[in-house]
């Protein structure tokens, strides 16, 4: 991976983690576009490790555009709003228990990501569809953040949007747009430190790559276009959701679903980069 690939890739996961586009699917695919090597064992450590990365670069960014709220949860760690992240993380870290090695087995591929993106844009568009709801913290039930965290666990499959996932479901529950925006937000800081605090155990364990393969300066810059790019993304997505605009991401990923499947079909041996 050269210094290029790694702003690119960058830029991409800044901008899709927090838009209803889905950054795994998006990575995937500029990953191909840009003829990343994934053809080795190490190779495909090595751009998990870096993904991970990335992924920390965003963890900043929501971070900087939530440090009050994150001020606070870090003042009160038991007061609900904390409690209710914990729990809506619980789902995901089940379903990556259970299924993490044929996740990460589709993230070598491409054949989800058309369906993948598809399922993206049905989800926008049944939020579309959501009246404004009335649920906020105080409202926020157990059992809501349990359906919330579900949503973000099936999000692990490439194509599919976390932040969308997560939104949908909360309208769907009935939660301000307001809060359903920032509870989503907020309740991607676990996922993300856990990921990177594994991912660091295992390469002072070198029980995969070292940084200094992947070039230090290649994650840094990557990290930082994740993070910058980001942020901005994340105040887009606020307006965007409080004036029900997802429909306009709903027909992006329609079309590029449509497109990948069609050329996947009718045009495999002129595109064997996407497979």
């Amino acid at each position: 991976m050269n210094l290029l690939q790694a702003i690119i890739l960058g830029i991409v996961q800044g901008l899709t983690e927090f838009l209803p586009i889905s950054s795994s699917g998006h990575l995937v695919l500029f990953q191909k576009l840009l003829g990343v090597d994934i053809s080795t064992p190490q190779a495909q450590s090595m751009i998990v490790t870096f993904y991970i990365a990335l992924h920390v670069g965003t963890l900043f960014a929501v971070i900087l555009f939530f440090w009050k709220k994150v001020v606070e949860i870090i003042r009160r760690p038991f007061s609900k709003l904390p409690m209710q992240i914990v729990v809506a993380t619980i789902p995901a870290i089940i379903i990556n228990f259970l299924f993490g090695d044929f996740i990460e087995s589709t993230y070598l591929g491409s054949a989800l990501l058309g369906p993948g993106f598809l399922f993206t844009g049905t989800a926008l568009m049944i939020s579309q569809k959501v009246a404004e709801g009335k649920k906020g913290l105080e409202e926020l039930k157990t059992s809501d953040s349990l359906v919330i965290g579900l949503a973000q666990g099936i999000a692990l499959l490439p194509a599919v949007s976390r932040s969308g996932m997560t939104i949908t479901a909360s309208l769907l529950l009935g939660l301000q747009r307001g809060f359903a925006a920032d509870f989503s937000f907020l309740m991607s800081i676990p996922p993300i430190l856990g990921g990177a605090l594994l991912d660091a155990i295992d390469i002072m364990k070198g029980t995969t790559v070292s940084l200094e393969s992947i070039g230090l300066v290649n994650i840094l810059a990557g990290t930082i276009a994740a993070g910058i790019t980001g942020f901005l993304a994340i105040k887009l997505m606020m307006n965007v959701i409080k004036n029900m605009k997802l429909k306009y991401f709903a027909y992006y990923v329609f079309t590029l679903g449509t497109l990948i499947i069609i050329g996947q079909i009718f045009f495999k041996e002129s595109i064997q980069w996407l497979f």
